[in-house]
């Protein structure tokens, strides 16, 4: 299969620490990537070296079918990047600096600059100077940089840093229209586990150094935990009339059942309560979020 990333062992160290440690990725074309970790867990790192800054220790890194190598050799004029905090001339105009980046890279129509301005939504700041900007209209001026020259592959170390929740939908959205319409193959890292949850086709996670977990987004939804979740009254009761299965006691004082046959027959749970006097209030199958289920993962 011709992937847009592929690594083979890929590990860099620094001394003794081994910040990543023999990572095999492969990411399709067209799909969009979550790559998640702990502060620490490598993510940065691998990120780095997937973009020719960093030279591997030990392994391979391939790019839209390219070998990096020395020199800063590889697809670069056809990959966008943004690697933890965007970069950008201070002194210069939102549009003068859209427009350095558009000369550097070969595109001849000025118009390019506006159109990307107006999908990140900054065109009102054109002609105000970089440095006076917020921090998110800092980083929509980063994405819009990335995404000026409509590459192939977007790599986005925490795109959503510093938006505000109807910036970070807005991003969310432009994202997939990228991968939907262009056949772009977008890999990112996020700390918002929610948006990684409702935009990602494939997930990997990575802890201290080593890709512990790789899954696309059907399976994961398979293997969440689910259980049962049951408010009573009298949760004293309802316990009792459950003894049959593994209760738990939840920390907001409802009652929550892992067990299967509970899962798949709540009429069944419902009836047993009603019958000892002890009707449910709440009654509902609730599934573990793609934080719970990262963090259950990582300890």
């Amino acid at each position: 299969m011709n992937y847009a990333i592929e690594t083979n062992g890929l590990s860099k160290f620094y001394g003794d620490v081994r910040a990543v440690n023999k990572v095999d990725l492969r990411v399709k074309r067209g799909e969009i990537y979550g790559f998640l970790g702990l502060n620490g867990a490598g993510k940065t790192t691998t990120i780095r070296a997937l973009l020719g800054m960093i030279r591997p220790s030990e392994g391979k890194v391939r790019v839209l079918d390219q070998p990096l190598g020395a020199g800063g050799r590889g697809p670069w004029s056809r990959v966008g990047h943004l690697v933890e905090s965007p970069a950008a001339y201070p002194e210069l105009t939102v549009r003068e600096n859209l427009d350095a980046a558009r000369r550097l890279h070969g595109i001849q129509n000025p118009k390019a600059v506006d159109e990307v301005m107006e999908k990140l939504s900054i065109t009102t700041y054109a002609d105000r100077k970089a440095g006076t900007l917020s921090s998110g209209n800092f980083q929509r001026l980063g994405l819009a940089r990335a995404m000026l020259h409509k590459p192939e592959l977007l790599i986005l170390d925490e795109p959503s840093n510093a938006l505000d929740p109807a910036g970070i939908v807005e991003i969310r959205e432009l994202l997939a229209g990228m991968a939907r319409e262009q056949g772009a193959t977008i890999f990112m890292s996020s700390h918002i586990l929610t948006e990684v949850d409702l935009l990602a086709d494939r997930i990997g996670v990575i802890h201290k150094g080593r890709l512990i977990e790789e899954l696309d987004a059907a399976r994961l939804e398979d293997i969440r935990a689910r259980q049962l979740v049951i408010g009573a009254r009298d949760v004293n009761k309802a316990r009792e009339a459950l003894a049959g299965f593994d209760v738990t006691a939840l920390d907001d004082g409802r009652l929550g059942i892992k067990n299967s046959r509970a899962i798949e027959a709540p009429d069944m749970i419902a009836t047993m309560l009603v019958n000892a006097g002890a009707a449910p209030i709440h009654l509902a199958i609730e599934q573990e979020n793609l934080e719970e289920y990262f963090l259950r993962l990582t300890q």
